[in-house]
């Protein structure tokens, strides 16, 4: 049971991560119209 609810806060850090790259590319695109791919890399990086 204890891995099971450790694999749940896992999945929902990993899935907050994902969340905060995606609303900085939608940020971004939303003002500028341009997509910067270096959010991506930031990800891979750090």
């Amino acid at each position: 049971m204890d891995i099971f609810v450790q694999q749940i806060i896992n999945g929902l850090v990993l899935g907050s991560m994902y969340a905060l790259v995606a609303l900085g590319y939608t940020m971004v695109y939303g003002i500028i119209s341009l997509i910067n791919f270096a959010h991506g890399e930031v990800l891979m990086v750090g």
